[in-house]
């Protein structure tokens, strides 16, 4: 897939940006971590069903990023952060899975 054709862009070895407001990412990490989705107002759990193919997730104004393919990272990532649309760096860190500490802004503004 082509870099525009994507609502985000890959930073560095940890970092997703989001670009496109009209559309929502999923991230899917492994199968024992649970999704999340970044929207333009923030990042949250993913508490829906993840949609089972692209077709679907299309029509729900949603990209599916899944973190361990070659297109994104290669590989299972422990801590990942986001730059969303609202000038927020988030932190998600999988270790912390189920606590407070999964899902922290990082830094309020980052522009």
């Amino acid at each position: 897939m082509n870099n525009y054709d994507k609502a985000f862009l890959v930073s560095g070895r940890n970092t997703i940006i989001h670009k496109n407001k009209k559309l929502d990412l999923i991230l899917v990490n492994d199968d024992e971590d649970p999704p999340v989705v970044v929207t333009r107002h923030g990042v949250k759990l993913f508490l829906e069903a993840v949609p089972a193919s692209r077709v679907e997730a299309k029509e729900r104004y949603m990209e599916i990023v899944d973190i361990s393919s070659t297109d994104v990272f290669g590989e299972v990532k422990t801590l990942l952060f986001i730059q969303a649309l609202n000038n927020k760096e988030y932190k998600i860190d999988y270790s912390k899975k189920g606590t407070d500490m999964f899902i922290r802004v990082h830094q309020d503004n980052y522009i």
